[in-house]
């Protein structure tokens, strides 16, 4: 493991919540219209999308696939190692119904050598999930969030702060800063929150978690040069859910920051998190990379299809 200067951030100061409000630091959910718009709506809303039986790709060195399982989850394929990213195949969490099928089903999996984790939140560090994963060998996340992962069949756990790398045989993985927050429940704050960097056969994908945009993108480029960048950009409306996520608009611009080649988009159309449509994320985003001329270097992926790069 290495360490290059490794940080985190100070924890808010714990405050006893005075209103439902309080729950979240962005603190933008009225609780009349959180659950009528994100929890009730959901019931009815017919789930869509299908399970795809598996195709995956006979890869030669340094090709990379990437299949997109939905929300925030990833299957990363080499010729010498899977991975997999914040894996979610839930059809709800608690009350909150899953919309559009996972791509796949976890049974259908490769056999998983690494597991990244971004943060503890309950769609991207899934307890079910992880338990019924294909014998796993490394489990990597952010500080503080190893005691959570311990009973899930992970033979190893690593945790991580902001820039420090963990690296065995080819592989290389950095822990790299966001602009979210890493406590689970009330009271535990001191969990970390960040993305991942993968560097294998020369080829570095980066998987930003959970994010608001922040001018950290730009060190991020400069220090670790991702060739593939893997964005969020859903759960954005109202105006201050962009405190802690970004739109369409802004991951643009993050992924200008970072330099990278090639954009994946994430974290939309698959769990009603916020207030803009579901279709809107990827219509805005297409639409933005046409005017800047993006539109080659953008890779909208559907479930459970890998792509080759």
């Amino acid at each position: 493991m290495t360490k290059p200067s490794a940080s985190r951030p100070v924890p808010p100061r714990r405050k006893l919540p005075r209103s439902f409000k309080d729950l979240t630091p962005a603190k933008h959910f009225n609780p009349r219209t959180f659950f009528h718009e994100l929890i009730l709506k959901g019931w009815f809303t017919p789930r869509t999308g299908t399970h795809r039986p598996p195709i995956f790709p006979k890869l030669k060195r340094r090709q990379v696939a990437i299949t997109w399982i939905g929300h925030a989850s990833f299957l990363i394929q080499f010729d010498d190692l899977n991975v997999l990213v914040d894996p979610n195949f839930a059809n709800w969490l608690f009350l909150l119904k899953r919309l559009k099928r996972s791509g796949l089903r976890v049974q259908d999996l490769p056999p998983i050598d690494l597991v990244l984790l971004t943060h503890a939140h309950f769609d991207h560090f899934h307890k079910p999930t992880l338990r019924k994963l294909p014998s796993t060998k490394i489990g990597i996340m952010p500080w503080g969030v190893g005691d959570l992962a311990k009973k899930l069949g992970f033979a190893r756990i690593v945790e991580l702060d902001w820039w420090e790398s963990f690296s065995q045989g080819d592989w290389k993985v950095t822990f790299t800063p966001s602009k979210h927050w890493g406590a689970r429940t009330l009271h535990d704050h001191h969990r970390g929150y960040g993305g991942f960097v993968l560097e294998h056969q020369g080829r570095k994908i980066y998987h930003a978690g959970d994010s608001a945009y922040f001018e950290d993108f730009a060190e991020i480029g400069e220090k670790l040069r991702p060739e593939i960048a893997l964005l969020p950009i859903g759960a954005y409306h109202p105006e201050s859910f962009r405190k802690v996520h970004m739109g369409p608009d802004e991951a643009v611009q993050a992924f200008k920051d970072l330099r990278a080649k090639v954009f994946v988009p994430m974290h939309y159309g698959t769990f009603k998190l916020s207030f803009e449509d579901m279709a809107e994320p990827p219509r805005w985003l297409k639409e933005i990379a046409a005017q800047q001329k993006l539109t080659s270097r953008l890779k909208i992926l559907d479930e459970g299809v890998p792509k080759v790069f």
